[in-house]
């Protein structure tokens, strides 16, 4: 015979059935949701997804991670969406970035890879950030080395030291473990984005009183590149 404490016991048994199926979250899976033929869905909420893929590197909040900033708005009104695309789809061959498209052996969808596009931008870059300066192109072919030691003498010295091995403000820009794991391009970005979060300017902000020139900063950009120690397996020109 059924007591009245099993008979509720039932009941409440029953509710929590009925209302676990009528879920669609999948437990232990933030931010997943399962479709009605029980495959996980994509993730596509952008702080969700950055948390889970990015956060690691670049700091939770896009600051203060072992990798650049990406809550930069200088950064992003600098870089085109496209190669924000691509960098997080293929990665960087050769450097610490990893792709992250299931067709390149990560784990994003396409519609999630364009979330964190949309959402970095959304998020974090700003209308004013380049206050109508024309900005150094963001890729452009290596410069001349010899011309780019005297753009370190004069815009770079005075922070990182008169080899770049390291000065009073900042580290070292010529170790050879850091120039191991970032390319030309990363280098040519920090050149004009600068390091907010590591005290850089950006390229208005290295001579008193004026930018750098677009040549300059090609030019610079190769004489850094002439401290790079070859790395077995490495692609040249990355």
């Amino acid at each position: 015979m059924t007591t009245v404490a099993g008979l509720n016991a039932l009941v409440a048994t029953i509710v929590l059935a009925v209302s676990l199926t009528g879920c669609d979250l999948v437990p232990g899976r933030a931010g997943a949701r399962e479709s009605r033929d029980g495959v996980a869905a994509p993730v596509a909420a952008f702080h969700t997804l950055y948390d889970q893929q990015c956060a690691g590197c670049h700091g939770r909040d896009g600051r203060r991670g072992a990798a650049r900033p990406l809550n930069d708005p200088v950064y992003l009104a600098i870089v085109p969406a496209e190669r924000i695309r691509q960098v997080i789809a293929d990665g960087v061959p050769g450097t610490a970035q990893p792709a992250h498209a299931r067709e390149a052996g990560g784990t994003l969808a396409g519609e999630q890879i364009e979330s964190l596009v949309q959402g970095l931008r959304t998020a974090w870059s700003r209308p004013d950030a380049l206050r109508g300066d024309t900005i150094p192109a963001y890729a452009a072919p290596l410069g001349d080395p010899e011309r780019g030691g005297g753009v370190y003498a004069t815009a770079c010295a005075s922070c990182h030291g008169a080899s770049g091995a390291g000065g009073p403000k900042a580290r070292s820009i010529v170790d050879a473990s850091y120039l191991a794991l970032v390319s030309d391009q990363h280098l040519r970005t920090t050149v004009i984005a600068g390091r907010p979060d590591l005290g850089m300017p950006d390229w208005r902000g290295q001579i008193a009183g004026r930018a750098l020139s677009p040549a300059e900063v090609s030019d610079v950009v190769a004489w850094l590149a002439t401290k790079r120690t070859p790395v077995p397996g490495r692609p040249e020109g990355l």
